[in-house]
């Protein structure tokens, strides 16, 4: 039999039906729409890639069998599916939802596709919170013998960044701008927009910021796992970005495709919508957490989150009078209980004066990191917040931005807290419920949840264990995820004392001193 390179498969195929064998690491052998006529393909990405775009059904990406997955961890079935997808779309939707590893799956497709020459740069746009927790950190453990920069701070520290001309370079949304000219000259040949929602409205400068680094030739994949959740309307940045030719002439013509207009301020989506949004959002692929089922039950995860200018001016003050006052004392366990308290307060956003009044602090960045995962979640939410005057001022900002919530703390009544449980676990709303650890870490079961995030971290690892059980439960029908924020040096300390079990009078101590010396 005849083997053909992808430039006759045009021609020998001209109603492909499907792959009907797989030969190890080397060809592919694929059938006519008849069945009259089979032909033996060499099995590279671009044979791949054709065979695709050809329709044929069960066209694997070599990636699967010639790929070695660097790293320190195994990629689960539905990563490695996920990476397949990838290194046959040019453009292509990752829609898997928080939790799942997405992150780690389009670093593989991507190296996979360095190896094959066929690109060389990346550039990832995400949010702050993520350049490093997950972005670096995933790329030291999926693909460590790549280089990689972060294109953060001033614009001359962005600029030096993207000269150094690093496999993966990292930025945040708000720096294209900076940088606008210096990353169409870097020439990316892949881009990768992590938690895509930031560029769902085509008007914005960000959005076109961001569209003059996408040449028609450009790979880019876009990352969510809530693709128009707020409203149908949301999907059309997304997809003229993605693919503009396919896209609505303009974003009038999609509103009245997807909208109806009740009154002259009032739209609403119309039954269709949906298969609209999801014929536009293409190619994509979806695995939700129950999808994976060689997934583990609870996946844990941290997010870094810079303190404000506010916060971190007084914490710094505060850290500085602590270490002068131990200066050459000994310093008891309840001592340094109580230093390491008032610095996660100031870490959390709120903080007592002298005479026992809050006073509030910028919270702005931890709050948006917060409504990206609430936003980034179809199901309830659990939000775990340490101390009263931070859980009141959350509250606040969450109503303030229209999401339902509902709080369980100490000034909460019983009965009034059964009321709350009930309706959390029943009814569709609320979808938030801010809880104080302590008041909720035993007995009552809130599975209604799937998501649980730490607002910042308490001290006791009993009370932090009992929190997280309370979805991770009989009855939970999703796989669980504990999203953990963190912005300053202690609370970095205090989760990875809770990780290790850490309780003791000794571990606060030495905590204490780092912390003082940090």
């Amino acid at each position: 039999m005849e083997v053909i390179e992808n430039k006759a498969l045009k021609m020998r195929l001209r109603n492909p039906k499907r792959v009907t064998e797989v030969i190890p690491k080397s060809k592919i052998l694929a059938t006519h729409e008849d069945g009259s006529a089979d032909v033996l393909v060499y099995w590279g990405i671009e044979e791949a890639q054709v065979l695709k775009n050809l329709r044929i059904k069960n066209v694997p990406s070599p990636i699967v069998a010639k790929y070695k997955w660097p790293g320190t961890r195994e990629p689960f079935t539905h990563q490695k599916q996920t990476s397949a997808f990838l290194t046959l779309n040019r453009r292509a939707f990752v829609f898997n939802d928080p939790g799942t590893g997405k992150t780690l799956s389009m670093i593989w497709a991507a190296d996979y596709l360095m190896k094959l020459g066929i690109i060389k740069r990346a550039l990832v746009i995400c949010p702050v919170s993520v350049m490093r927790a997950a972005w670096v950190a995933d790329l030291f453990h999926g693909a460590m013998h790549r280089s990689v920069d972060v294109a953060h701070g001033t614009r001359e520290q962005r600029k030096a960044v993207i000269a150094e001309q690093a496999d993966f370079t990292i930025i945040n949304f708000d720096g294209i701008e900076i940088v606008s000219k210096e990353l169409i000259a870097a020439d990316y040949d892949l881009i990768i927009i992590d938690e895509a929602n930031y560029v769902k409205t085509a008007t914005t400068n960000r959005w076109k910021a961001i569209n003059k680094l996408v040449r028609p030739d450009t790979w880019l994949w876009m990352a969510t796992g809530t693709p128009a959740s707020q409203s149908p309307l949301d999907a059309y940045g997304l997809a003229k970005m993605m693919n503009p030719a396919s896209a609505p002439r303009s974003f009038g013509l999609y509103r009245d495709m997807v909208m109806s207009k009740i009154t002259t301020f009032k739209w609403v989506p119309k039954r269709s919508a949906i298969d609209v949004v999801n014929r536009i959002l293409q190619p994509a692929i979806r695995f939700t957490k129950d999808d994976c089922l060689d997934l583990p039950d609870i996946i844990y995860t941290t997010r870094d989150v810079p303190l404000t200018k506010q916060q971190f001016k007084l914490y710094e003050q505060l850290r500085k009078n602590m270490a002068a006052q131990a200066a050459g004392e000994t310093i008891s366990a309840v001592n340094a209980a109580v230093g390491l308290q008032k610095l996660l307060q100031v870490s959390c956003g709120a903080v007592y004066s002298d005479d026992k009044a809050t006073v509030e602090l910028d919270i702005s960045e931890r709050f948006n990191v917060l409504r990206e995962v609430i936003d980034g979640t179809a199901n309830k939410v659990l939000v775990f917040v340490p101390y009263t005057n931070t859980l009141e001022l959350l509250q606040e900002k969450l109503l303030a931005k229209n999401y339902t919530v509902d709080t369980i703390y100490g000034k909460v009544s019983a009965n009034k807290r059964a009321d709350i449980i009930k309706r959390f676990q029943e009814q569709v709303e609320p979808k938030v419920l801010v809880i104080q650890p302590q008041a909720a870490s035993h007995g009552i079961t809130l599975h209604a949840a799937d998501t649980i995030v730490w607002w910042g971290p308490i001290m006791s690892y009993e009370t932090y264990v009992q929190a997280n059980a309370r979805i991770h439960r009989a009855g939970q029908k999703n796989k669980c995820l504990v999203v953990r924020l963190q912005g300053s040096p202690v609370e970095q300390k205090r989760y990875k004392a809770l990780d290790t079990c850490e309780d003791t009078n000794e571990s606060l101590l030495e905590m204490f001193e780092e912390v003082l010396t940090m």
